[in-house]
Order: structure tokens, then sequence, then C-alpha cells
């Protein structure tokens, strides 16, 4: 029903909109979701700021017209059945402003997946502070390996499909839960939209400052995710995370299986004789005291381990063979900036990772040293998200680089939504990690980094880029630089 935010709709029959209109199409998700929405059979076009590569080229690729800039002219074009909106799009952008005025049916993306696709399927949703993406893709791959044709829509380009979702036939429909917002007028999580028979939920950790007040207010939201799933559901919890077990068993009314990287450990699903090594982990899976098999998982680091015990919990739970599921861990190749090595040049190995939140750091950190065991790693770091600029995590931080030989940080620069005096100390954060013993230095700006980290690498060294954005195309500029310094013969 129309009101102050137009004709926002929750629901409505999928066979009654043909024709379909994405504000905000060129971010991550929504373009995604577009590619989805043309795979199924919908028309589909798109209107952005600003549209480049890689997405501008996946979008044309798809079949998919783009308009920019936002305009109330775009939806003249489009003449569309239904508008989705982005959570990047504010009240005032024009062609929203245009949509309400018009009366167009509207949605939200996650009310739109919601309701499009995964009310009639058995949604699978991955949620938590960490390792979403990989544990999300990972799930989605041992289904693909097991033939039973999921449909998928993660946060990252899963190198096993180069793409971020998969349209298929069979009733599961596995969705990378996100806890951050929804559009300007629903300011509840995207996930409480993704209605959930399956959920595995990795972590609960503070993050996302600029929405969430503090811990309480941020398990919150996960208390009413939890609640979503039915009796007949299965809720597979990490039991590293005490308080995400207690908001499982509080809150859902789904039996709750739990798992754990600890050998030993009280979980209901847990590793034996774990070991890493240059190919990733290998270890014995042990479900209630009864040992399943050996697993090998081409990635590295005990919190891919515990990644992967999620996902053989929910697999299990899905009626998958243990031979099913150690066949899509041992072929799944990964996630685009999960690990991902960008390049080799001159025995300078360079690794480009996601991490931002401390936890992720330290682990991320940790992985990378025990598959490169000898060689000396040098961490580069950009705290660029909103939490991660604050001095919030500054004493986590402080203690999430052992193992790293090196350290370079980038000084994050001043944000609108970061009050002044909560910003994070890099100075004196650089100080803690000396205190360590870890060669720490800092940078305010990308050209300096990539200059300092080209000239002073070393044959042998691993450097591991971390950021959750773009880091102003450092490793681009580094591999560049290396590639010079290397034809130079120095």
């Amino acid at each position: 029903m129309a009101d102050d935010n137009g004709n926002v709709l929750d629901t409505l029959d999928p066979k009654s909109v043909r024709r379909i209109h994405l504000v905000g199409v060129a971010g991550t998700g929504m373009g995604s979701f577009a590619g989805m929405l043309k795979a199924a059979g919908y028309d589909v076009t798109g209107s952005d700021e600003n549209v480049y590569p890689p997405m501008s080229d996946m979008l044309q690729a798809w079949g998919i017209p783009v308009r920019t800039p936002y305009a109330p002219a775009n939806l003249d074009a489009a003449n569309p059945d239904l508008v989705i909106i982005g959570n990047v799009i504010r009240r005032v952008n024009p062609e929203a402003t245009s949509v309400r005025e018009r009366g167009l049916k509207q949605m939200s993306f996650p009310a739109a997946l919601g309701t499009l696709f995964l009310d009639r399927a058995h949604s699978v949703v991955v949620a938590g502070t960490h390792g979403k993406t990989t544990t999300s893709s990972l799930m989605a791959h041992v289904l693909v390996a097991a033939g039973k044709d999921p449909s998928f829509l993660v946060g990252g380009v899963t190198q096993n499909y180069a793409g971020n979702y998969r349209v298929g036939k069979g009733p599961h429909f596995v969705v990378e839960g996100d806890e951050y917002d929804t559009a300007y007028w629903d300011k509840g999580s995207k996930f409480l939209h993704y209605r959930p028979r399956t959920a595995i939920l990795t972590s609960v950790e503070f993050d996302h400052a600029d929405i969430f007040r503090d811990l309480p207010h941020y398990e919150a939201t996960f208390e009413k995710f939890v609640r979503l799933v039915p009796k007949d559901g299965q809720l597979v919890v990490c039991a590293a995370y005490p308080n995400a077990v207690r908001i499982a068993r509080d809150g859902g009314t789904a039996p709750v299986i739990t798992y754990v990287a600890k050998e030993g450990a009280d979980a209901d699903f847990t590793p034996k004789n774990l070991s890493f090594g240059p190919d990733g982990a290998r270890f014995d899976v042990v479900e209630r005291g009864q040992t399943l098999g050996t697993v090998t998982l081409p990635m590295s680091g005990a919190h891919n381990v515990e990644n992967a015990l999620g996902v053989i919990a929910a697999a299990r739970g899905l009626g998958l063979t243990f031979a099913e599921i150690q066949q899509g861990l041992s072929t799944f190749q990964g996630v685009k900036r999960r690990q991902e090595v960008r390049g080799d040049v001159g025995g300078v190995l360079v690794v480009d990772d996601f991490a931002h939140h401390p936890t992720a750091v330290r682990e991320t950190i940790s992985a990378i040293r025990h598959r490169y065991p000898d060689r000396r790693l040098w961490a580069i770091f950009e705290p660029r998200s909103n939490t991660s600029r604050r001095n919030i995590h500054q004493e986590d931080y402080a203690h999430a680089f052992p193992g790293a030989a090196r350290a370079s940080l980038k000084v994050p620069e001043r944000h609108d939504k970061v009050p002044e005096g909560e910003e994070l100390n890099v100075p004196k954060l650089i100080e803690a990690l000396k205190a360590q013993g870890i060669a720490a230095d800092g940078a305010t700006d990308v050209p300096t980094l990539v200059e300092r980290v080209a000239s002073e690498a070393k044959a042998g060294d691993v450097l591991l880029v971390m950021s959750n954005g773009a880091f102003g195309g450092f490793i681009d500029k580094l591999l560049t630089a290396l590639k010079a310094r290397a034809g130079k013969g120095t």
C-alpha cells in the first residue's frame, strides 16, 4: 500500500512481473542479482551513477541495459512492472523520488530475492560476522558437486563458477546472509528476508559500528534471524563463539548442531589429525564421536577448517553422503580475494585477501603462515571499513598480527561516518606492533606504500595484502613495480 515511501511491497507473485528495473545496479550484490533475474527469464534493466569494470563488463555480457546517471527518464525507458531499490540509494535520489511519485511497485533487493526465489526453495542461509562468503560458496559447490543442481547468490566471485550466482533446478538455494541494512525505508538486516530453512551461523563479533550501537544491539539482529528457522529446519552454529551458541539455543526453535575446529572439543562436528601444507588442510571429520573419514581442503587456516565443518554439518543434515561431501570439498577452488594468489614475481608471492575485522586479520595471517611456513610474511593492511577505521578495535588490532615478520599499514582518510576523536590511531598501533618484534610502518598514501614494499621485498617473501576495498589499486601497482624491478635485474 502506498505511503510516504511509495508503493513498497514485501511479497508478490513472481508471475505477475516481467520487466524489472534495478536502481543502483552496479553494486556487487545488485549487479549479480540483476544477472540472476535475467537468467531466470525476466526482462531486466538498470541504472547507476557510475558504472565501471568489472561490473559494467558483466552487465553488458548478460545483456542488461544500464542507464546513467539516475534520472526519472530511466523509468520511462524501462517501463517496469517492478523496481528494485539498492540499499546505497538514499530517499532523495531523483529516480527513487520518481518511483514514489508514480506509485510504481518497488521492493528492496533482499525482499525481492526472498519473494521471487527463496519462497519456493529450501533456503540455506549463511550468516555471521566472519566467513560468510567462503562458507556459502563452499556450501553451494558441495551441493553442485553432489548433483543437487542448487541455485546460489554469494558475495564473492567463486573460482569454480567465475561468478556470484547460479540458477539451478534443484530445491536448494544457498544465499549469503548479510546483517547490513536493507533499504532507506527498511533498516532491518538483509538476512531477515531470506526465509532460512537451514542456517549456518559462523560467528558473532561486533561489527558495522556505523549502524549498530554496540554488541547487544548487533546480537539482537541475529536473535531475530535464528527465530526464522522453523522447528523442522536446522541451525548449524560455530561453538568457537559461545554467544552465537547462546543466541541459537535461547532464541530459536530449530535443532542446534555445533561445530568447531578444535580437536576433541565439545561439539557435534570436530576435526582430528589436522595438518596444514602448501596444498591446504587435511583432517578427519568426527561426527558426534564417530570418525567419518578424511577430507582435503585446498585452503589453509583454522578458520577455513571451521568454515568447512559448518558446511559438512549442514550438508549431512541435508542428506548428503560423506563421499559426496569429500568430493565437493576437495574440488573447491576458492573465492576471489580470499587467500587469492595474484602473482609471483622474482620469488615474491603476492596474496590478496578481504580481511578487515581484527579476528579475520589474525586468522588470515595464521593461515598464510601455516601455508608458507618457511617464508617471510609481510602483512600490508588497509583499515577501510567503517568499523576498522575506528578505535573500537584498537587493542584487538594490536594483537592481530602475530606470525607476520613485517607489517605496513595504510593510514585511513577522514570519513564523515567516523566521529572525530574515534579514529583508529595508526601510529599507536605501529608502536604496539614494534613492541612485539614486528617491523611495522605506515603510510598515508598508496604510491608511498607501493614504492616501499616493491623496493624492499626479497625473493622468498609472501606479501599478504588485506583490505575490504580496492586499496587504491595497490596490488596491480605493486605487481607492476615488482616486474619493473625484476626487469632491471635489481
